[in-house]
């Protein structure tokens, strides 16, 4: 089969490698359909690293991915061939003391789609995953929104581990796929107002669209004084979405005593990020990181499958599995207003 893999830095290649197989009893062989480009692949492919997590090449990105069920081992139930299916790219053991804690995210083995030593990523033909990573589709749901229920099921986690979100003030800083993916599910449980940052003025407009209260590019305009005459008593949560230092610094300030910051974006080289101890302190601020995305799929397909929200509209734009390269650089220099990239594979 073909795979696309990184060679180097900003370096891809078409090779031919060798047919994946169903090897365990739960194995299910998937023939992708459609890939999204995450922000995390970008990393990977301008700099060959994520923190401590490093690119041995070639090595292929991809975690964002739909199918069709090609074939399944003997002791697979709940899908067959045929079935179209979202796939889950965490893959944990089921046997460590976290996976018996009912945190299988946090699994002491997990092995995880196109992470560097875990497991080469979904960017080829066809992918071999256990069952449990697979979720069958309802013929409504489109290969692109089986493919987005990836990111979008990491903001609904990251929702459920904040605060009731009935009548809540939200503030969320990065309005790439995953401050969308935070910002629909917010919205569609209950979500007073929603504050939206980024620097990217094409996605503060998606953010509109999607039903935020107000949107502000911190290039242009000191985006803590707005949202503190907007809500002068502050916001009651606040999810950081783009992994930069001077987004935590604007989230505690933000946020009112008692409230909530959710950290989800990921700095791509910085090792440590800061924090004003007085002012976390006086206004006694709970940190809570996110994890991906626990048990938190289906609930993704099941909210797109009743209508709650619509994640269409982060698909900007598409490129055929032969043109990897192109929406790789496309998102990386983040022109042309691209949000979310998806990789068509041959029918």
């Amino acid at each position: 089969m073909r795979a696309m893999k990184l060679t180097g830095i900003r370096a891809m290649e078409m090779l031919e490698v060798a047919d994946p197989a169903i090897v365990n009893p739960n194995d299910v062989l998937i023939r992708m359909k459609v890939v999204g480009v995450c922000g995390s692949d970008v990393h990977y492919y301008e700099t060959g690293q994520i923190g401590s997590q490093v690119v041995d090449y070639p090595f292929a990105v991809g975690h964002e991915g739909a199918g069709v069920v090609e074939a399944v081992g003997p002791a697979v139930t709940r899908v067959k061939p045929g079935d179209r299916i979202a796939i889950e790219p965490a893959m944990s053991c089921g046997a460590c003391d976290q996976c018996l804690a009912d945190r299988p995210h946090t699994c002491r083995k997990l092995r995880f789609l196109g992470c560097p030593k875990q497991a080469e990523g979904c960017l080829s033909e066809y992918i071999a995953m256990p069952e449990d990573s697979c979720f069958k589709v309802s013929d409504k749901t489109t290969f692109d929104e089986a493919a987005i229920s990836e990111p979008l099921a990491i903001g609904v986690y990251a929702v459920k581990q904040s605060i009731p979100m009935q009548g809540a003030r939200v503030g969320i800083l990065g309005a790439g796929c995953i401050g969308l993916s935070v910002l629909l599910p917010a919205k569609a449980q209950g979500a007073d107002k929603i504050y939206v940052t980024d620097k990217i003025d094409t996605r503060l407009d998606l953010a509109a669209k999607a039903g935020a209260a107000w949107g502000g590019n911190p290039d242009r305009e000191d985006v803590v004084a707005k949202v503190a005459e907007l809500e002068p008593g502050g916001l009651d949560v606040v999810f950081e979405c783009c992994g930069e230092q001077d987004a935590l610094d604007q989230a505690i300030d933000m946020l009112k005593p008692g409230g909530k910051l959710l950290l989800i974006g990921i700095p791509p080289t910085a090792k440590r990020v800061s924090f004003l101890i007085d002012e976390l302190r006086h206004k006694e601020i709970c940190i809570q990181n996110v994890r991906r995305q626990n048990h938190c799929v289906q609930p993704a397909l099941d909210m797109m499958d009743r209508g709650d929200f619509d994640v269409n509209i982060m698909v900007t734009h598409r490129f055929l599995f032969e043109q990897t390269q192109a929406a790789f650089d496309l998102a990386a220099s983040y022109a042309d207003g691209v949000l979310k990239t998806m990789i068509d594979f041959p029918k």
